[in-house]
């Protein structure tokens, strides 16, 4: 069988020499104008690595936490816990606490799913602050002499995340606050309480929010 095969005398025909340089000329032109169109087209559209190096820059660049801060769990009922490192520094005259010092502790025996049964039920504040000698005896022996304070300096020991807001009694959430009188910061922490029984914000909202800034919590929360 030779179906589709040339017949077995058949012979490619010959050029004469000045049409073989013709043509091999052509095809030499032609190659290059190909390569150069493959060269440009890969030197002017970006790599799949190249746009994805940038497409990763762009979102780590325009991502950020919801709260910028990462607040410690501490379950501490009653009691005092932990120790502020030395060298502390107050932020907007004593209304602020140091944030490497003071980042805020929450109690996570207080969830979004008992609300009812712990920070909204009356009288809850009770059954978890610690007794006034704890907390004299740490801020004078401990958060005093971590903000540089002398003793007959007047300040508050304030929970930066209050204990109505699900705060705990840890170090990492308690300073020396020098507030006016009466306390701004109360009344911030009672409408963050009321937004938080009421459904209009989440615990973890509220607790991030004062912790970050009190004096801009209620604005950021969409409250005022």
């Amino acid at each position: 069988m030779r179906d589709n095969l040339l017949p077995a005398r058949y012979a490619a025909p010959v050029l004469p020499p000045h049409l073989r340089a013709c043509v091999a000329a052509v095809a030499i032109m032609l190659g290059l104008s190909s390569c150069s169109s493959a060269a440009l087209s890969a030197l002017t559209a970006p790599s799949s690595t190249s746009a994805a190096v940038a497409g990763a820059t762009s979102t780590a660049g325009n991502s950020s936490g919801s709260s910028g801060h990462a607040l410690l769990r501490v379950h501490d009922p009653r009691r005092v816990t932990g120790t502020i490192p030395a060298h502390c520094t107050y932020r907007d005259h004593g209304r602020l606490p140091d944030p490497r010092c003071t980042p805020g502790a929450v109690d996570p025996a207080v969830t979004q799913g008992n609300l009812r049964s712990t920070i909204c039920h009356p009288g809850y504040t009770k059954t978890v602050r610690p007794s006034a000698s704890q907390t004299n005896k740490f801020k004078f022996e401990v958060a005093y002499p971590a903000y540089g304070d002398s003793h007959s300096k007047k300040t508050e020991l304030d929970h930066l995340v209050s204990l109505e807001l699900g705060g705990a009694n840890d170090a990492a959430n308690l300073w020396p606050e020098t507030p006016p009188t009466p306390n701004p910061k109360d009344k911030v922490e009672n409408a963050l309480h009321a937004a938080i029984c009421d459904g209009k914000v989440t615990l973890k909202a509220a607790q991030n929010a004062i912790a970050s800034n009190w004096e801009t919590a209620e604005s950021n929360l969409g409250l005022s």
